[in-house]
Formats: C-alpha cells, structure tokens, sequence
C-alpha cells in the first residue's frame, strides 16, 4: 500500500468536493492511516475543537459515542487532552449508541461500566449530561423509553457529532442486517455473528445477551457529522462492502452513503480490500514492474 497518511488532515471534516480518480469506487469518505494510534489522534482533535469550539460560543457540545475496542484509543487521547491541555468537559452532553439487555449497569459488562472505565471516570463532565441506554427498562416500557431517549436527542437540537464502529455484520449501533434506514431507537435482536464476536468477554457465546436498545439508523444518520473507526484485517471486507458496494438493509452500515458529512478513519488494514489498494491498476497510474505485473495477472485470474 502506497497511499497511507501519516499527517493529521486540514479536511476531515468534509467530504472532498472533488473524488480522486482512484477513490472513484468509494461512495464514503475515507481516510487511511499507517496505524490506529495516529488515527485516534487526528479524530480526538478534531472533537476537542468542537468542544473548545462550542465554548467559545457558550453553547452545549451534543456528542454520540461507541463502545467496543475501536474507540478506546480515541477516549485515551481526549482523556490526555483534558488532563494535559485543560479541555474541559463541563459543556459536554453524551448520548450512547446502545446497551446490551437486559443488562444491569454495574456489571463489568455494561458499556455503562466501559464509558467511565475508559472517559467518563477521569474527565469532568457533569453526571447528569450523561446519557447511555438502559438495560434494565421492564420490556413493557421499552418501546416508551426508546422514544423518550430519540425526543431527549431532539430537544438538545440533535447530535453534533457521532462517534461509530462497525461490526463485522455491517452493523452500527446494533442495528443488524435487516434493520431498516428509517428506524429509531428500538430494542433488536442481536446477529449470532456478532454475539460470537462478544463471546470472550463474556465466556462464552450462551452468556451473551440475545438483545440490546440500540440507536436507530434514523437516529444516527441525523448526526450533523458521523465518524466511523475501523481497525485490523477482520474488518477489512465489511469496510469494503460498507464503502463499495450498493446500498442495502442487509448491511446497514452502508446507508452511511447517503450522509453528506461521513468519514471512516481506518488503518491500512482495514482498507486493504478497498479497489485503491486491492487493484490499483483498475483506479489509476501503477509502476508496472515484474512483480506488480504478476500480482495483477493473479488477482485478475483468480
């Protein structure tokens, strides 16, 4: 791979108005860093300046935010800034993405749990700006909740910035294959791919919850600016699919396409199925040496 960045980037905000000939396949704005860490770095920066940003005008910083391995990097990094640079985080208001259920907060499994362990705990954000799904809404009051939760985003004038992994079923937040573009906050049930997925943390697949509340595509895509983080070979074909392929409720995270101000930060890793890196031959100037020439023949062929 030929075309990873190193540097933090002037436009991660927006969508380049004009596609480059060898990103012409990709209908998602992507950026592509030699490692996570970097990566992290450049997307921590970019919500501390909203906040420093929000502050300035005296206004509230509305936040949507993931659990799971791909955002701890980024939580590390904003924990820094506030411990280093001073960024405070009084002006902040955080919705979660979702909540395992039934799930109690306490557990070590909640994403309750995972938020203070890995930002909440060590910055100074006010307890009552805190905003995560609950696991243990009786069912009967699920569906009241959920709604309350989607008004609760409303009322604060809706997301400023949304903060997504992706699961290797396409899935953010957990709305899973068959989830549709115009659904809100709603309890799901969980893809067995993605309780696998969970298996080690909770020793097993049978321990895994069947369900979870979970933010809506609709909800999430009324973000006024989505990131997406991936990290590592497994997410290698989902990103490529997500990216490439045609829009489907079969891999919900590919309703992304239609949002104007999208990006997905990956490592090299991750990217690596996409055309610019599989076969570069097919998107712009390659150095046709002997052995680029037997690698295009084989992928050609195969």
């Amino acid at each position: 791979m030929n075309s990873i960045l190193t540097k933090p980037l002037s436009a991660l905000k927006y969508r380049d108005t004009g596609v480059l000939d060898e990103t012409r396949f990709e209908k998602i704005h992507v950026e592509v860093f030699s490692n996570p860490e970097i990566a992290s770095a450049t997307v921590a920066n970019e919500i501390a300046d909203l906040i420093r940003m929000k502050q300035e005008k005296r206004e509230l910083c509305i936040l949507g935010l993931a659990t799971g391995a791909s955002p701890i990097s980024v939580y590390k990094e904003l924990v820094l800034k506030h411990q280093q640079e001073g960024l405070s985080f009084k002006n902040v208001v955080t919705f979660n993405l979702d909540e395992y259920y039934p799930m109690n907060k306490e557990s070590t499994h909640s994403y309750h749990y995972f938020m203070h362990l890995h930002l909440f705990n060590h910055v100074d954000i006010k307890s009552e700006n805190i905003n995560i799904p609950s696991g243990t809404v009786p069912i009967k009051d699920v569906h009241a909740y959920c709604s309350g939760y989607d008004a609760k985003i409303d009322s604060y004038g809706g997301l400023d910035f949304q903060l997504l992994g992706i699961g290797r079923t396409g899935h953010i937040g957990f709305n899973e294959p068959g989830s549709h573009q115009k659904s809100f906050t709603r309890i799901v049930t969980l893809d067995h791919l993605t309780k696998a997925d969970a298996s080690s943390d909770f020793q097993g697949i049978e321990n895994v919850p069947s369900k979870a509340i979970t933010m809506g595509v609709r909800t999430i895509m009324k973000a006024k600016r989505i990131v997406l983080l991936a990290w590592g070979t497994k997410k290698a074909g989902i990103i490529q699919k997500s990216v490439e392929g045609e829009k489907t409720s079969q891999t919900p995270a590919t309703f992304l396409q239609d949002h104007s101000n999208t990006t997905t930060i990956s490592d090299g890793e991750a990217a690596a199925h996409l055309r610019r890196f599989q076969t570069p031959w097919l998107v712009g100037q390659v150095n046709w040496s002997e052995s680029a020439i037997r690698e295009a023949y084989i992928k050609t062929y195969e």
